[in-house]
C-alpha cells in the first residue's frame, strides 16, 4: 500500500511511477466528489504556509482553494516574508514548520525548495522553481489521461525553450510514466545532458522513449500531444525577447502543426499565453517585433483541440491530492 504521508513534493524525480499514480487517482476521486457536492474536509483544521517569491494565478488559487476544500487555512506570503532577506531559509523553515503544517514554495532556485525541506518537519511542496514544476506535470498527466484513457505510449511533443522547469519536468514525468517525449527546438535550447541521462535511464525501465528533434514537422509526425511555453519565462530581462523570438518563431504551434499530427492531437499549454495582443506584454513585444502572437496562435489556442483550461482546473485537483496525501 501506498503511503506518502510526511514526504516532500519537490520534483518527480524523487517519486516512482506507481506513486505518481497514485496521486492520479486521488486527484480524480477527490475531483469526482467535489463534482458530486461531497466535502472532502480531510485535514480539518490543520494550516499551511504559501511562499511566493513569484506571482502566480494557477498556483496560488490552487493551493488556496484546495487547502479550503480540505477544511485548512492558508497563509500566503510574498512581499511580507523574509526568506532569505532578512532570515535565512532555514530559519524560515524552522519557524514556518513550527506553527503551520505544511509549507509550499514558489520562486527561483531549486536548491531553496530543497533546503526548506532538509530543515522542516512539515511537507514541503514545489510549487515552481527555476529549474522544476512537479505539480503542473501532476495536472497535465490527469488532463492527458482524462482524454486519452492511458498514459503509457502517449506521443507528447514540447516545442520551444526546454532547458528550464517545463522541459526539465515534462521529460522526467514522460520518462516514469512510459510516454514517448520529443523536445522541439533549436540544439542550444535542449535539456541538461545530465539529466537527459538520468531519464534515458529511467525510460529504459518504463519503456519510454526520449527524442530531441530540431525540425517541427518531423517532431509531431504522430504526436497526440503538443505542449508549448511562453519563450521568456518570468523574471528574465525584456532583451532576452529578441533572441529567443528569432530563435523560437519556426517552432511557434499553429494550425499547419496542428495539421501534421496524429488525428487526435491535442494542444496544451501551462499558461500564461501569448496567443494575442489582449495582456500588457503580449501587446508591447507584439508591437515591437511586429507579431500578432507568440508561442501559440489565437486560432489553435481557441480551437477545440486546445484543452488548456481544462488543464488549468486540474491544478487545483492535483495539487490537493498531493497535499491530502503527505499531510
Amino acid at each position: 500500500m501506498i503511503n506518502l504521508k510526511g514526504r516532500d513534493f519537490l520534483k518527480l524525480l524523487d517519486f516512482s511511477a506507481e506513486e505518481i499514480v497514485y496521486l492520479l487517482n486521488l486527484a480524480a476521486e477527490l475531483k469526482e466528489k467535489k463534482k458530486s457536492g461531497v466535502p472532502h474536509r480531510l485535514h480539518e483544521g490543520k494550516n499551511v504556509a504559501l511562499i511566493f517569491e513569484k506571482t502566480s494565478t494557477r498556483t496560488r488559487c490552487s493551493f488556496e482553494v484546495a487547502a479550503n476544500d480540505l477544511g485548512m487555512s492558508s497563509t500566503y506570503l510574498a512581499e511580507g516574508s523574509q526568506i532569505g532577506k532578512k532570515e535565512s531559509i532555514a530559519d524560515t523553515a524552522r519557524v514556518l514548520a513550527s506553527m503551520f503544517d505544511g509549507i509550499e514554495y514558489r520562486g527561483y532556485g531549486q536548491e531553496i525548495v530543497e533546503e526548506l525541506a532538509k530543515y522542516s518537519k512539515v511537507p514541503v511542496w514545489n510549487g515552481l522553481t527555476n529549474e522544476f514544476h512537479p505539480t503542473q506535470i501532476l495536472a497535465d498527466f490527469l488532463t492527458v489521461r482524462e482524454r486519452f484513457g492511458r498514459l503509457k505510449g502517449i506521443n507528447f511533443v514540447y516545442m520551444g525553450d526546454a532547458r528550464y522547469n517545463m522541459g526539465n519536468s515534462l521529460m522526467v514525468g514522460c520518462a516514469k510514466m512510459g510516454m514517448n517525449f520529443t523536445a522541439c527546438a533549436p540544439r542550444k535550447y535542449f535539456p541538461d545532458e545530465a539529466l537527459i541521462a538520468e531519464c534515458t535511464g529511467i525510460a529504459e525501465v518504463s519503456g519510454a522513449t526520449l527524442r530531441f528533434e530540431t525540425d517541427p514537422f518531423k517532431a509531431v509526425k504522430g504526436a497526440n500531444v503538443i505542449y508549448t511555453d511562453v519563450w521568456v519565462s518570468m523574471g528574465e530581462p525584456v532583451e532576452v525577447w529578441a533572441e529567443r523570438i528569432d530563435d523560437l518563431a519556426p517552432y511557434q504551434v499553429n494550425s499547419a502543426l496542428m495539421d501534421a499530427a496524429a488525428d487526435d492531437a491535442v494542444f496544451m499549454h501551462c499558461l500564461p499565453a501569448y496567443h494575442d495582443l489582449k495582456t500588457e506584454v503580449g501587446r508591447e513585444m507584439g508591437e515591437r517585433f511586429g507579431r500578432d502572437a507568440m508561442e501559440v496562435t489565437d486560432e489553435v489556442f481557441e480551437s477545440d483541440r486546445s484543452i488548456v483550461f481544462e488543464e488549468a482546473e486540474n491544478r487545483m485537483h492535483t495539487i490537493k491530492a498531493v497535499m491530502a496525501a503527505t499531510l
